[in-house]
């Protein structure tokens, strides 16, 4: 069963992961192993941007990238100055950047629409197929290739 995820990092740091299309990546939580085990080869990933940069107050609220998580293991990645993240491979797909602001109300995963920031606190969190296909169609990003073509809603 292939499962969808919610990445959060700033604009700049998720248009870094998918830079080269052929080696793409994904980082969460500050470079920490552990909520990369939870996915698998397989799952959709959606990178969703609150601010353009990481810290600032330079709101964005747009999902920047969107792809399929490759075959592999978390692996430790030396980005320098004593920084070394862990890392899995995403092979991403051609898309738009999208704002979040305009489907909202159509998310199963809003419970509270006054509160609807609040998972993305976790930095990285599960989502129905329904939720990434919205997602996908709004970032005008190819179902085929996401694997979301076929699936009933």
């Amino acid at each position: 069963m292939r499962n969808n995820w919610i990445a959060v990092a700033s604009a700049e740091h998720a248009r870094r992961g998918c830079a080269v299309p052929a080696h793409g990546y994904m980082q969460v939580c500050h470079g920490k192993c552990a909520p990369l085990q939870r996915v698998q080869p397989g799952d959709r990933v959606a990178y969703y941007a609150p601010t353009i940069t990481m810290g600032g107050k330079d709101k964005c609220q747009r999902f920047v990238s969107i792809g399929l998580v490759q075959a592999g293991v978390p692996y430790a990645f030396d980005m320098g100055g004593g920084f070394v993240p862990f890392r899995r491979d995403v092979a991403y797909v051609p898309s738009a950047e999208a704002s979040i602001l305009p489907l909202l109300d159509q998310f199963e995963f809003v419970e509270d629409r006054s509160r609807w920031g609040y998972q993305f606190r976790l930095g990285l969190f599960k989502i129905g197929d329904a939720d990434m296909r919205l997602i996908a169609q709004a970032m005008q990003a190819d179902l085929h290739s996401l694997n979301l073509d076929s699936l009933l809603f």
